[in-house]
């Protein structure tokens, strides 16, 4: 084999993997459903004495309540800051949030570690309510079986989620605390939720 095929046949192997990697990052098509509401639950979520649940590349990861949902997928976002901890953030809607009719007259999406959510001219529902019935969650999977689930997750997707809603801190002084209320917006609303089973469904739970 001279140099010349060389050089192309390494060209296409980097070109073909270049392509795998643009394909597994690049989102999926948003899966659609009938209007109506497709999950009328509130997230469960219990205070708990504070506890350290785990220490991964070295954050210590505490946890201040339990918290478990069902809920639709609005928008995932891979991110390379901090993605040794929270490589996906996914922001999950339920009650009118969940509603394909209150949906499609929304553009969502997400940056910079935040959930954003437009409107033509007047938003479909109360302000209050989509609020109140959405939120943007920092995922931290506790094993590879969660990973896998949160990797694959895509707009539309129905998903189960149970866990604690966790404080992130290191030794060099960087915090990361979760909210506690789904009544909040703008900066610290997010949900920071170690994730200890998922479960997704491409159809109604």
């Amino acid at each position: 084999m001279n140099a010349l095929v060389k050089v192309w046949r390494r060209r296409l192997i980097l070109g073909a993997l270049a392509g795998l990697a643009a394909y597994a990052l690049w989102p999926q098509p948003a899966l659609r459903h009938p209007p109506g509401v497709l999950v009328p639950e509130e997230p469960e979520q219990r205070a708990i004495p504070a506890r350290t649940l785990a220490q991964i590349e070295g954050y210590q990861i505490t946890a201040v309540a339990s918290y478990a949902l069902q809920a639709r997928v609005l928008h995932t976002k891979h991110y390379w800051d901090l993605a040794e901890l929270v490589p996906y953030d996914v922001a999950l809607g339920w009650g009118p949030m969940s509603d394909q009719a209150v949906l499609d007259e929304l553009e969502v999406s997400q940056g910079n570690r935040f959930f954003f959510y437009e409107w033509r001219n007047v938003p479909p529902i109360p302000l209050n309510e989509i609020v109140c019935h959405a939120a943007n969650n920092h995922l931290i999977a506790a094993n590879a079986q969660v990973a896998a689930v949160i990797r694959k997750l895509r707009a539309g997707q129905l998903v189960k989620l149970r866990g604690y809603l966790v404080n992130v801190t290191r030794a060099d002084g960087f915090h990361w605390f979760t909210s506690q209320t789904r009544t909040d917006n703008g900066n610290g609303a997010c949900e920071v939720f170690y994730v200890e089973t998922a479960q997704a469904a491409n159809d109604v739970i």
